[in-house]
């Protein structure tokens, strides 16, 4: 993706009334969405990217060298997204709520990937989820399913 196109989804993403993106743009800003958390402490690391790109494999159906490509574009991506308020109340306002639900819980396997739970993000997760329209007893159940 250009730059051009980059800056004609975010504007589009960031529209006052964003109409429902197509699913290789809500695909892009919610696996952009992953790679923000995954960079909440400074740096993704390898293992972080790597659970990325099997969320995105598993979730949307595409070969390992897809979804990296995709984890990529979604780098790019959530470089030039303004901040994380206005970038999820975009992705609230244009994706289905099953399917923020579905990132959640996607988030969740992100942050639990090192095997342990850290008050940052849960910190974080606590707020994209609120930022998401997702309730506290929904982003709870997600939390769990990933732990079993």
């Amino acid at each position: 993706m250009s730059e051009r196109m980059f800056a004609d989804f975010l504007k589009r993403l960031s529209a006052p009334q964003p109409a429902p993106l197509s699913d290789p743009d809500a695909r892009l800003a919610l696996v952009a969405l992953l790679v923000r958390v995954a960079r909440a402490d400074g740096h993704m690391d390898d293992a972080e990217a790597a659970r990325i790109d099997r969320i995105a494999a598993t979730r949307y159906a595409l070969s390992p060298f897809e979804a990296t490509a995709l984890r990529r574009e979604a780098e790019t991506l959530e470089s030039e997204a303004p901040d994380t308020v206005k970038f999820t109340d975009a992705i609230k306002a244009a994706v289905p709520y099953d399917d923020r639900l579905a990132v959640i819980e996607a988030l969740w396997q992100v942050a639990l990937s090192d095997g342990a739970r850290d008050a940052s993000e849960d910190q974080v997760l606590r707020l994209v989820a609120k930022f998401l329209g997702i309730n506290d007893r929904d982003s709870a159940l997600a939390r769990q399913r990933v732990q079993q």
